[in-house]
């Protein structure tokens, strides 16, 4: 007859025996799924570059970069296309291809400072010669005196636009990205929408935007049309919509910060994901990991920082330039200077421009109204940084602005 602590033992051994099994096949099965998410993470990574390379554009005299540029100041050009070709249904029957939206964002090496600035689209500029976008390659583009820089798009793709910029800017811009107006209903809702406030009743018949004052949380095609207003905001021209544009864009850059996307791989893969399939990208961004980066580049960068500007210009000039803008170079010189330089553009955000005006106080909230952004509407630049004179028109990240 066996002892009953043999027997005892012996029982408590079948047990360690099962928990054993049951463990092992816990942490192989951990090991199969964190494999395939691994794996399934990686072909996503690829089918994104292969998205983003397949769209490439090319810049003429653009070299290799370095992980030393990456690590320096950057300058990317974003361009806005008004295209219709794909876009489906509702934008009318124009068969133009402009640069609705040109802005150069300068990112400083110490990444304390950030810069967009918005050229006007009716701005009469001197053109470089650019390249053939045909194929076979044909004879390219020559050299044009004057013309209206949205148009440099039509002529040599928005490469020749880059160009443009650097020449008249005297900075050099290795990224370009270009969106149409299908990505800019799906980069906003990727985002999950973006807070605006009305001031002024927006009425624009011809983007079909109709606002009354109040807050709104902006996705999708309701986002594009209030981008793309101008008849609606300021003096119904193109310099309103540029500050109508900063208020968006402020919001945007504001729920970005807060919800701390910029510091997240997960979703910062998530956005360049999206952006691979809604944008055409410059070849030197055709490597993930390389937008990842300039996009992380913004998350220490504080909000009354990040400035929003619009190139000094002025109206009222003689046929057949009427109804065109040209660059008051004085004023503009100052700001292409300090972003070759490296050097920060800091407004104190009261003077915003005839599209948009400062939230203080807040308009009272309309039906269906969204909570603003916390941040204050009244933040400026600390009291030792060099603000830039009276004539800069523009804002802050910090500054909330309401259409008006």
């Amino acid at each position: 007859m066996k002892k009953p602590e043999l027997f005892a033992r012996h029982g408590r051994n079948r047990v360690q025996s099962k928990a054993s099994a049951f463990w092992g096949l816990f942490f192989k099965a951990v090991g199969m799924l964190t494999g395939v998410a691994v794996a399934i993470t990686g072909i996503s990574i690829w089918e994104i570059s292969n998205t983003i390379k397949n769209n490439g554009i090319e810049i003429a005299g653009a070299t290799a970069l370095t992980q030393a540029d990456l690590d320096g100041p950057i300058n990317m050009l974003l361009v806005g296309s008004d295209t219709r070709e794909g876009q489906g249904g509702g934008y009318g029957n124009d068969t133009s291809v402009l640069a609705d939206v040109i802005i150069l964002l300068h990112i400083s090496a110490d990444r304390k400072n950030a810069v967009a600035l918005s050229f006007p689209r009716d701005l009469l500029v001197p053109w470089p010669a650019c390249p053939s976008t045909s194929t076979p390659p044909g004879p390219g583009y020559l050299a044009q005196s004057l013309g209206q820089i949205n148009a440099t798009i039509a002529n040599g793709g928005p490469g020749c636009t880059l160009l443009t910029v650097e020449q008249l800017t005297g900075v050099d811009i290795p990224y370009l990205a270009m969106i149409d107006f299908k990505g800019v209903i799906e980069m906003s809702n990727a985002i999950g929408g973006v807070d605006v406030c009305v001031a002024e009743e927006i009425s624009d018949p011809y983007t079909q935007t109709y606002l009354q004052p109040g807050e709104y949380t902006l996705s999708g095609k309701d986002a594009l049309q209030f981008l793309r207003t101008r008849h609606g905001v300021g003096d119904g021209s193109d310099l309103s919509r540029i500050s109508n544009q900063q208020s968006f864009l402020t919001s945007l850059v504001r729920k970005v910060k807060s919800q701390g996307v910029l510091s997240n791989p997960v979703y910062l893969y998530s956005l360049a994901s999206a952006a691979a399939r809604n944008m055409q990208l410059s070849e030197s961004l055709t490597d993930v990991n390389v937008m990842v980066a300039l996009a992380s580049a913004l998350k220490d960068v504080e909000l009354d920082k990040i400035t929003f500007l619009q190139v000094p210009s002025r109206g009222g000039l003689p046929k057949p330039y009427s109804g065109r803008v040209a660059p008051i170079y004085e004023q503009a010189n100052v700001l292409f200077s300090k972003i070759a330089n490296d050097e920060p553009l800091l407004v104190s955000g009261s003077n915003t421009g005839s599209g948009s005006v400062v939230a203080s106080p807040a308009p009272s909230s309309s039906a269906s109204a969204s909570p603003s952004p916390s941040a204050s509407s009244s933040a400026s630049p600390s009291a030792s940084a060099e603000v830039l004179p009276d004539w800069a028109r523009g804002t802050n990240a910090a500054v909330t602005t309401c259409s008006g």
